[in-house]
């Protein structure tokens, strides 16, 4: 029997978008696949449609697409499928995801945009699933390069205060759950008004850009972030660090600041460039702020000021 002449339409509409897009029926058994579908994906329509094969155009282990979880009536599941999960509209009964796909048949990594929807018959039974797909790669680049920009300070190429601060609150939900310590280190370069006074502030940005790789070099686990926290101080967050563990990557820190050698004629501690620094550590709790723990090192780095500079002071509570 032949089709009506409306399927025929809605058949090659689909067919001829430009967007990406396929057709489940009830049992999750592909019906159209675009060529859209087939340019983004490599895979082509004979390959898949009268199948439940479609993951393979983006997965290397069969897993549900999002045009599965509506066939399959099970969206509780998409937390656990996708990062980014959303109905598309208060109005809408479909649902939009996004995530990183790394396509099988091209070798190449999308960051992909897909949404689907439902389509009924006038008995409220389930006919079809549509699924589209957009390739959001260099969207997400961008977004992403902005977003690192709105947290990394221009001069140093350190992280800024605002990361520092949603990092904080981060290290310590994780220190809450594992109940393990959190230890962070305030650092100072000493006497750096005068630093600038004498050398000029084109010197003086280059002795923090200089600071900040040595901070950089002297981190040796990927969880330990630094920070610049601002003017001359910086600050060096360290997860699951004990007050030992913080004072030796401050040991090194200074080590490394004497081999620079940077001359600081008008420090009156030094001929070159030093630093103080305050160590402080906390293990989180229930009770504690993770504010408190700014506060420990911050006393500890007055306190190192106060005994003469050039050295380590450590507040453990």
């Amino acid at each position: 029997m032949d089709k009506p002449a409306h399927k025929i339409f809605a058949a090659n509409l689909v067919e001829n978008l430009v967007t990406a897009t396929f057709v489940l029926d009830p049992n999750g058994i592909v019906i159209i696949w675009n060529r859209a579908c087939e340019k983004l994906t490599g895979l082509t329509a004979k390959e898949v449609v009268g199948t439940r094969d479609h993951w393979r155009a983006f997965y290397l282990k069969k897993r549900m697409c999002l045009a599965d979880v509506l066939v399959q009536g099970r969206t509780d599941e998409l937390a656990r499928l996708y990062d980014i999960h959303a109905h598309p509209s208060i109005h809408a009964s479909g649902y939009k995801v996004e995530n990183w796909c790394v396509m099988p048949r091209t070798r190449s990594r999308l960051y992909l945009t897909a949404d689907a929807g439902p389509i009924y018959d006038e008995q409220g039974q389930l006919i079809a699933v549509v699924q589209t797909i957009r390739d959001s790669t260099d969207y997400k680049k961008a977004q992403t390069a902005l977003e690192e920009l709105s947290v990394t300070d221009e001069l140093t190429g350190l992280h800024n205060r605002r990361f520092f601060n949603e990092h904080l609150h981060l290290e310590w939900s994780r220190g809450l759950r594992s109940n393990e310590p959190l230890a962070l280190v305030l650092l100072d370069i000493d006497y750096f008004k005068q630093y600038n006074d004498t050398y000029g502030h084109l010197s003086g940005d280059k002795c923090l850009q200089s600071v900040a790789r040595i901070l950089q070099h002297s981190l040796l686990r990927s969880s330990d972030v630094a920070t610049r926290y601002g003017g001359e101080e910086f600050c060096l967050l360290l997860p699951n660090t004990t007050i030992d563990g913080a004072l030796e990557v401050s040991k090194r820190i200074r080590s490394a600041m004497e081999r620079m050698e940077i001359l600081h004629k008008t420090s009156r501690i030094s001929d070159l460039v030093t630093m103080s620094d305050g160590v402080a550590c906390l293990t989180p709790s229930p009770e504690g702020i993770p504010t408190e723990l700014v506060a420990l090192a911050d006393e500890a780095l007055y306190n190192a000021k106060a005994q003469g500079r050039n050295q380590s002071a450590v507040i453990e509570s």
